[in-house]
């Protein structure tokens, strides 16, 4: 069904001083396995893990020792800052290892430096006096939930109320500007300002210079820091990156030796997860579905690439993942109505003797939906002493009521309202299924201060945000014809007359409201039982933009390149 299943059409692809993982760095027999890729387009590519799994150039002890080193350099370095009295170099490197992809080394660290720049800037904000550096207070602080007006950004106004545009010469300024109104929330006016004078101004830029400068600014108005997730985007931060002081060579170490240790987790993972998949075995009972395992666990890879310890968490996520998938073709291109109807029935039911009135090719896929989601209610239980099997079974049973209804609006050929396909298609994207398990997995809701109700919001502003990223872009992909709808096709229908031009615009206008509610979500989930989550359902929404590219076609080979290099360590 086209434009109808945001997450399962989608291409996919702490503060601990010494982290776990690092006896899987070793001199391992190379697995072969080759798995393919496809894209937007049908494009392909295969990656041969047993070619690309290159040794470290140091033994394995030598390494750990090497890297904890270098942790602790930086840790130093990061420490001495607060101490400064230039407040400009320290925000500059808390930027830096953030966009490095390793803060969660630092979390301790960082949160006092910054709490030290939020009592100083309390007292004046003003001692901070460049826009770069306003701005980048401005963004620290607020992504480590500290509260601070948007109004300091008034002292870079004219007498006329706008931005005075002899800012215009100082784009590293301008950047900072528009990184910093990434983080807005609904009715910060003076952000909504900051954004369109910045990037009209950083557009500018960009059409009457073509340098190296020019290149990077592209970059960060395509993927501002707010809305990317590091790890994923530093190949292009470590090309461009010029430190301060001597320690910017450390951090790049650090970054590439880091990259290498999670090369090593991630494709131990992968592995796993083909195994699974291999002794599942639905790959030859269902020939139409998606054979992908390696854009499954892409997902799972970057929602949870802050923490190398969470090995299990990602092989387990990307096994709903992957039923997200296999669940939405058979509604797609496999199933009749009546078939779909009673496959909807069983999993409501969720018993085995329901797989008895099943179509045979329905029936492998049943059993094996209920035993592997079973089997991730027990892992949750060893590992949190709760088994949150009902709520589990809810989500399934929620994306195939979600899946049935647009069966039947594509069966009818009749569109929904605007508001009733946007209700039902938040659902569709499997984005629900995806953040309940992932809630459990991080040991959640189980006598917590915090549950599921307090994230629905959240998950709400995910799942809207992927739908209608999904519904701006091509379905050709999932040999579908559209023909039940997507929000720009019903909304226009809602709106008799109105361009397409207009309808994407309101859509686009539409996903940069649900980012302001994602922003006050996040930052409201300040409790410690939440921050991974929260950093989690972050990180699905910041994938869209490098799996969607309804404005461009360079999108697709820009995730070919990131996972390339995540994974494997390859660059073109």
């Amino acid at each position: 069904m086209a434009s109808c299943n945001g997450l399962s059409r989608s291409f996919l692809p702490s503060s601990l001083r010494t982290r776990p993982g690092f006896a899987e760095i070793r001199k391992r027999e190379p697995v072969r396995v080759v798995i393919s890729l496809y894209g937007a387009r049908n494009q392909k590519w295969n990656i041969n893990v047993a070619q690309t799994s290159a040794p470290s150039r140091l033994h394995p002890d030598n390494f750990a020792m090497e890297y904890e080193e270098k942790i602790e350099e930086i840790r130093q370095i990061l420490q001495s800052k607060g101490e400064d009295h230039d407040p400009s170099e320290s925000l500059v490197l808390v930027d830096a290892i953030q966009r490095a992809g390793l803060s969660s080394y630092y979390e301790e660290e960082i949160q006092t430096l910054l709490r030290k720049h939020y009592r100083a800037s309390c007292a004046s904000i003003y001692g901070y006096y460049s826009l770069h550096d306003v701005s980048l207070l401005f963004r620290l602080l607020r992504q480590h939930g500290h509260v601070i007006s948007p109004d300091v950004f008034n002292n870079f106004k004219g007498k006329d109320g706008k931005f005075r545009r002899n800012l215009k010469q100082d784009i590293r300024g301008l950047v900072e500007l528009y990184e910093a109104a990434q983080l807005s929330v609904e009715g910060e006016h003076i952000l909504d300002e900051a954004a369109s004078f910045s990037s009209h101004l950083l557009h500018e830029y960009c059409s009457a210079n073509v340098d190296n400068l020019s290149r990077i600014v592209i970059g960060k108005l395509r993927y501002p820091y707010h809305k990317t997730v590091p790890r994923l985007t530093r190949k292009d931060f470590l090309q461009h990156f010029e430190g301060i002081n001597g320690w910017g060579k450390t951090l790049k170490e650090l970054a590439l030796m880091d990259l290498r240790k999670g090369q090593s987790v991630y494709q131990g993972e992968l592995t796993q997860v083909s195994k699974w998949w291999n002794e599942v075995g639905l790959a030859k009972t269902l020939k139409l579905v998606r054979n992908q395992p390696l854009k499954w666990y892409t997902w799972s890879m970057s929602i949870l690439m802050d923490d190398f310890s969470l090995s299990l968490q990602r092989v387990e996520l990307t096994k709903s993942i992957a039923f997200i998938y296999l669940i939405d073709d058979i509604f797609d291109v496999v199933g009749s109505l009546d078939e779909l109807t009673i496959f909807t029935e069983a999993v409501n039911k969720w018993e085995y003797a329901a797989a008895d009135i099943l179509p045979d090719y329905m029936k492998m896929c049943y059993r094996a939906l209920l035993d592997t989601t079973n089997e991730i209610g027990l892992e949750i239980y060893k590992m949190h002493g709760h088994n949150p099997i009902d709520s589990l079974k809810i989500s399934w049973a929620s994306l195939c009521n979600a899946f049935l209804v647009e069966a039947k609006w594509l069966a009818s050929g009749n569109l929904p309202t605007t508001d009733k396909y946007l209700e039902n298609g938040k659902v569709s994207t499997g984005v629900y299924v995806l953040l309940v398990h992932l809630f459990f997995l991080l040991g959640l809701g189980n006598g917590e201060a915090i549950h599921l109700n307090d994230v629905s919001q959240l998950v709400s502003s995910v799942a809207t945000i992927l739908r209608l990223w999904d519904d701006l872009g091509s379905a050709e992909d999932e040999h579908q014809d559209g023909r039940d709808g997507s929000y720009v096709e019903c909304y226009r229908k809602d709106h008799q007359g109105l361009s397409m031009e207009r309808a994407r615009r309101h859509v686009s206008d539409t996903i940069a409201s649900e980012w302001k509610s994602l922003n006050k979500e996040c930052f409201c989930l300040n409790h410690f039982t939440a921050s991974s989550f929260k950093r989690a359902s972050l990180n699905v929404a910041r994938m869209v933009p490098l799996m969607y590219g309804y404005d461009d076609n360079q999108q697709l080979p820009v995730l070919e390149e990131y996972v390339k290099f995540v994974l494997f360590h390859q660059t073109t």
